[in-house]
């Protein structure tokens, strides 16, 4: 990456930015992490609703994590306006995260940018990230292998189409 070239900046989008949004944001900075690429890759992650702001990560979503090896950070956050100009992919857990991104995109100019998470996974088929929020463990871990798997093919796509 040329010194004057920018980061990629990458936002993943849940309701709350509690268990879904940051385990993308979780295991795609690991993954950047290991490929050596966290100079030219920005990660963050928001929710379309501020009830969680300033919280960390879900506990049972940690512990799902934590179990796996992954480091625990970050805060919750509502998405921004100003985010759908700071970043060059918003990803989205769901239809309903994607039509409050398309509301808050107001003009519609930065659609192609706001995506599913899902549609860079690789080995599964799915269509959404579920929110485990309500259910038991195994909806935890579910969403973690679904999130690594769309995170694995992102990562695949960032470095061909955007490095």
């Amino acid at each position: 990456m040329s010194a004057d070239r920018k980061p990629f900046r990458v936002l993943f989008i849940c309701m709350g930015n509690i268990c879904r949004s940051p385990a993308a944001e979780i295991v795609f900075r690991r993954m950047v992490d290991e490929a050596e690429l966290s100079h030219a890759i920005h990660i963050d992650s928001a929710g379309t609703i501020g009830y969680h702001a300033g919280k960390g990560p879900d506990p049972r979503m940690a512990a799902t994590l934590k179990s796996r090896g992954y480091t625990i950070a970050g805060k919750s956050r509502q998405v921004h306006p100003d985010d759908l100009d700071d970043f060059d992919l918003l990803l989205v857990a769901d239809q309903e995260n994607l039509a409050d991104l398309h509301r808050l995109d107001g003009t519609g100019s930065r659609r192609s940018k706001i995506r599913l998470l899902v549609e860079f996974c690789q080995d599964r088929e799915a269509s959404h990230v579920p929110d485990p929020y309500y259910g038991g463990q195994k909806g935890f871990e579910d969403v973690v292998d679904l999130v690594e798997d769309a995170c694995e093919g992102l990562l695949l796509h960032v470095r061909k189409a955007h490095l």
